[in-house]
C-alpha cells in the first residue's frame, strides 16, 4: 500500500462528485447502458456476527506511549503572532485577486495538485488515533446488533428500521477505516479486539452516544492543526458523518438530540484516555501512539438518563469510569422513564425529546473519584496512565466554546466535589449542556478552543463525560 492516498480512491471521489445530467428523450436513438466503474476495495470485510471480546489476560511485550528525544517538559505559552491583527476587515478587497471571482489568501489555493498523505509526526499520530476510533466503532455497532435479540431491541423501542440504521452506521465505518488507512499507508493501525461493559440495549445505546461524542470532539481538537490540509479535508468529510451518528444515538437514548449551539473540540490525549480502556488486544506489531493516558475519572452521581427524575440519581449508577455510561439495571421500574405515562417525562427513542425535568442544573453538587497514575490500560495493557500535575484544585468544564473552572472542594484522598457552574456561551445558550467533558486540574489555566491542549501538563485525572443534558 503506498504512503499516499490511493489513486483508485481519488478516482472514486472525483467520479462520483457530480450527478449526471438528466437524459433527454429521443425517438430514434438506441437505449444507452451505464457502465459501472470498478469500486475501490475496502480494508475490512463487513462483519455480521460477534467478534472476539473480553479483557486482556496476557503480558505486554512493551509498555508506555511511543516516544523519542523530548525537547522540553511542555510547550511554552507565547504571545499572538505579530501579524494576527493586521488585516483590514472593512469589506473591501485588500490585495489583487489571483483569478476572477477569487479573493487573495487561503491555504492550498494556489493551484498546487493536492497529495492526500500525512506530512508530520503530528499528522501521523493524529490520523492513527482517529483510525483506532473508527475501528472500535465498526466493531461496536456490529457487536451490539449481534449481542441483543430483535425482541430486546423492540422492548427498548427500536424497530427493524432503527436496527438497520445502526447496521448502516457500521457500514459507514468500513469507509472511514479505509479512507484513513489509505492516507496513513502500510503502517496504519489494524482492527483489534475489544471489551465492552454494557449488558442491556439501553446501556449499549448510551455507550454508543458517549463513544461517538469523544470520537467527534477528539478530531475537532486537532483538525485545524494538521500540516496536511488535503488530508484534513477528507477527515472533515468523515467526522461530519460521525456527528450525525452521535445525534442519532442521542435520539435512540431518549435524550434531546442537539442541546448545544456549538460542538467542543478536545485534545488527542483526552480522546485516547477515554478510548484506550476498551481496546483489549492488538497484534504485536501494531502501530503505537504517542498520546498520554491520564488517570481515570469517575462521576459518582452522574445524571442517569434512564430515570424519570435524574435528581434522584444515586451513587455509582454507571457501568464504567471515564465515559460514565448509564446503568439501566439499578433503576427501579417505578422510577424508570421508559414508557412513562407522561410523554414529557418519558425517554423512549424519538426524533426529539424535550423532557420536563432536566438531567442537570446550575448549582448541582457533583461528586468525583479518581485513580492514581501508574495503571496499565489499553491494547495488551501496554500503556501506562500518567500525570505531571500537582494536587487537584479545580474542575475544568469543556463544552461548546468555553473552558470554565470551578473549585474542587472536600478533597479526601482521591475523592472530591464541586458545584456545577452557571455560565453561558451566549445569552440563551447554557454552556454546561449535552454530553460534555470534565477534567481535574492543578491550575485554572486560561485556554481557548484553539490551544486547549496547553492544559494537558496540569491534568490530574480525566476526562470524564458528564451527562449535563
Amino acid at each position: 500500500m503506498p504512503s499516499y492516498f490511493q489513486a483508485a480512491g481519488l478516482l472514486a471521489l472525483t467520479a462520483s462528485a457530480f450527478a449526471a445530467p438528466a437524459p433527454q428523450a429521443t425517438t430514434d436513438a438506441p437505449a444507452a447502458t451505464a457502465t459501472a466503474a470498478p469500486a475501490p476495495p475496502v480494508v475490512s470485510s463487513q462483519v455480521t456476527g460477534p467478534t472476539s471480546h473480553g479483557p486482556y489476560s496476557g503480558q505486554p511485550t512493551t509498555t508506555g506511549a511511543l516516544s523519542n528525544t523530548v525537547l522540553a517538559a511542555s510547550i511554552p505559552a507565547l504571545p499572538p503572532n505579530p501579524t494576527a491583527t493586521t488585516y483590514l476587515a472593512n469589506g473591501e478587497l485588500q490585495d489583487p485577486q489571483p483569478a476572477p471571482y477569487t479573493p487573495a489568501g487561503g491555504l492550498g489555493t494556489n493551484g498546487t495538485e493536492p497529495v492526500y498523505n500525512v506530512k508530520s509526526d503530528f499528522d501521523y499520530q493524529s490520523f492513527a488515533l482517529a483510525l483506532y476510533q473508527e475501528w472500535i466503532e465498526l466493531d461496536l455497532f456490529h457487536h451490539g446488533l449481534a449481542t441483543f435479540s430483535a425482541e430486546e431491541f423492540e422492548a427498548a423501542g427500536l424497530t427493524a428500521e432503527d436496527r438497520y440504521l445502526i447496521q448502516f452506521m457500521a457500514d459507514q465505518e468500513v469507509g472511514h477505516s479505509t479512507l484513513l488507512t489509505n492516507i496513513i499507508g502500510e503502517s496504519a493501525p489494524v482492527q483489534c479486539t475489544y471489551n465492552y461493559p454494557f449488558t442491556t440495549v439501553r446501556e449499549f445505546l448510551d455507550f454508543c452516544q458517549k463513544l461517538t461524542r469523544f470520537g467527534e470532539s477528539g478530531v475537532y481538537g486537532f483538525l485545524e492543526h494538521l500540516d496536511s490540509r488535503e488530508s484534513a479535508t477528507l477527515l472533515l468529510q468523515s467526522i461530519t458523518t460521525e456527528a450525525r451518528q452521535q445525534l442519532i444515538f442521542r435520539q435512540f437514548d431518549g435524550i434531546f438530540p442537539m442541546p448545544v449551539w456549538f460542538e467542543v473540540g478536545v485534545p488527542q490525549s483526552w480522546a485516547w484516555t477515554l478510548l484506550a480502556p476498551y481496546i483489549s488486544e492488538c497484534p504485536a506489531n501494531q502501530t503505537r501512539l504517542a498520546w498520554q493516558n491520564f488517570p481515570a475519572l469517575a462521576i459518582l452521581n452522574q445524571p442517569n438518563p434512564a430515570r424519570l427524575d435524574a435528581r434522584q440519581t444515586g451513587i455509582n449508577e454507571t457501568i464504567d469510569t471515564g465515559m460514565n455510561t448509564l446503568n439501566s439495571t439499578v433503576v427501579p421500574p417505578e422510577e424508570a422513564c421508559f414508557d412513562a405515562d407522561d410523554e414529557l417525562a418519558d425517554c423512549n427513542p424519538r426524533i426529539s425529546q424535550n423532557r420536563t425535568i432536566p438531567l442537570s442544573y446550575p448549582g448541582r453538587q457533583v461528586y468525583f473519584s479518581w485513580e492514581t497514575p501508574g495503571r496499565p490500560v489499553g491494547p495488551n495493557n501496554s500503556y501506562i496512565t500518567s500525570t505531571t500535575a500537582g494536587a487537584p484544585k479545580f474542575v475544568l468544564w469543556a463544552s461548546q466554546l468555553n473552558v470554565t473552572y470551578s473549585p474542587l472542594t472536600n478533597v479526601s484522598g482521591t475523592t472530591g466535589m464541586t458545584v456545577q457552574p452557571d455560565v453561558s456561551t451566549f445569552e440563551g445558550d447554557p454552556a454546561v449542556n449535552g454530553t460534555m467533558f470534565v477534567v481535574l486540574t492543578d491550575l485554572d489555566l486560561y485556554v481557548t478552543p484553539f490551544n486547549i491542549s496547553q492544559v494537558n501538563p496540569h491534568v490530574v485525572a480525566g476526562p470524564a463525560l458528564y451527562q449535563a443534558g
